[in-house]
């Protein structure tokens, strides 16, 4: 490594330093925040719905959605790696915030040099963090839009509402570090002919987690049900557009990856069946939903007028005696681009990681290597400023032997160009 590198890297530190101590002014001590008492969930009465005679099917709900009576009440999930508050308004999603991600620092841990070396910065509780950052934010939509993991039933005997009124079996879980998996339970009755309850199931290590949506036939004769899972995502016309990473729809279809733009997304589009998983993605993070059934399984993406994005899986279709239970499950991963982490889920999820076809070979080892670095100073702008020079010092004696024959071709080139005057 030459001498003008060295310095400049000794100098960049320096300046950091004296920046931190005698120019950036402390943040002001933190108030105390007030104590939050919970309230417990109000019970609601049961309502129990009488079943049809047999023979007799409820008529199904029209095809328009259209919400259900009822009051809509908000459930929060909280693990290690995320917040989530669900509704049971359809037993959606409102809202999932990564605890570990950031979209913007706080004014007063900016341009920090503890904070740049990630290794000396002082341990945070997560309510500080949480307290004084933005996290990152995995649903997008606007008022009036259907919410991400709703599910409908299109060419099916019942047609039950999007949007109606769930129970849930409580008001809140919460998992703490090495704890158990919890499963929360969103149920309703239709017509009484028919009883659907969505059970997701929440891991304390993983951003993964799992829906099974069970039908319980209560008529007294078969039903044909087709679900259809539906991620939703607001898109603004206004907003700048990235050009160094994809932002939209993405699936693994019949083991090939396929991205959509979303501003060519006019009509609406049908992949598969042999979905292996399906979502929406931006440059560092994914919303992806993976069917436990793939080979039977079809994605509809499509986009209205209110540049809503739509990204469905739909089916299997499934014929359901009385008295007896169909299932459909899935598995949902919300979270960071990660590729061991989107491998590790067995489904090809660590396609959605774009290294290039082409460079992909070069790409993997670095990839290790900085996630490697990562371990130790918990900052990948230093890790990448250590790989830097880590690649500088590998390749020295190459570029020192190079230099050393330009030096040579130096002191030819007199003698050279004697010989060209002559």
């Amino acid at each position: 490594m030459d001498k003008r590198t060295i310095l400049a890297i000794i100098l960049s530190l320096a300046v950091l330093m004296i920046y931190q101590m005698f120019f950036l002014k402390p943040p002001p001590p933190r108030q105390p925040l007030p104590d939050q008492k919970s309230q417990a969930p109000v019970a609601q009465p049961q309502i129990s719905e009488q079943a049809p005679p047999p023979g007799e099917v409820a008529s199904p709900a029209p095809t328009m959605l259209r919400k259900s009576a009822g009051i809509e009440k908000d459930v929060a999930v909280e693990t290690p790696l995320f917040k989530a508050v669900f509704t049971t308004r359809g037993g959606s999603l409102k809202s999932f915030q990564l605890k570990d991600y950031f979209r913007t620092l706080p004014q007063d841990r900016q341009y920090r040099f503890p904070d740049l070396l990630g290794f000396l910065r002082q341990e945070e509780s997560d309510s500080d963090r949480q307290n004084t950052a933005q996290l990152v934010e995995m649903v997008h939509i606007e008022g009036g839009m259907p919410r991400p993991l709703g599910v409908a039933f299109p060419d099916s005997s019942l047609n039950i509402p999007q949007e109606g009124i769930y129970e849930s079996d409580s008001g809140t879980v919460e998992i703490f570090p090495g704890g158990e998996s919890q499963r929360l339970v969103f149920s309703q009755v239709h017509r009484g002919s028919i009883k659907v309850e969505k059970i997701y199931t929440f891991h304390p290590d993983k951003y993964a987690f799992d829906l099974e949506v069970r039908l319980t036939n209560l008529s007294g004769v078969p039903l044909s049900e087709n679900i259809s899972l539906s991620w939703y995502r607001f898109v603004d016309p206004k907003a700048d557009t990235d050009r160094d990473g994809h932002a939209g729809p993405v699936s693994y279809v019949k083991q090939e990856i396929d991205r959509l733009d979303v501003a060519k997304i006019e009509t609406e589009k049908i992949l598969g069946p042999d979905v292996s998983w399906s979502g929406y993605e931006d440059k560092y993070f994914i919303a992806s939903m993976i069917p436990r059934n793939p080979s039977l399984t079809s994605l509809v993406v499509s986009k209205d007028a209110r540049n809503m994005v739509s990204v469905s899986l739909r089916g299997p279709k499934n014929v359901i005696p009385p008295g007896q239970t169909g299932l459909f499950g899935y598995s949902i991963y919300l979270g960071p681009k990660d590729y061991n982490l989107l491998k590790a889920l067995g489904v090809g999820l660590e396609n959605a990681v774009d290294f290039g076809s082409i460079l992909k070979w070069l790409a993997m080892p670095l990839l290790v290597a900085l996630k490697f670095l990562y371990r130790f100073v918990h900052n990948y702008g230093i890790a990448i400023i250590i790989l830097t020079i880590l690649i500088k010092i590998l390749f020295w004696p190459l570029g020192n032997k190079s230099y050393k024959a330009m030096k040579e071709m130096q002191k030819l080139q007199p003698k050279i160009q004697e010989l060209q005057q002559k």
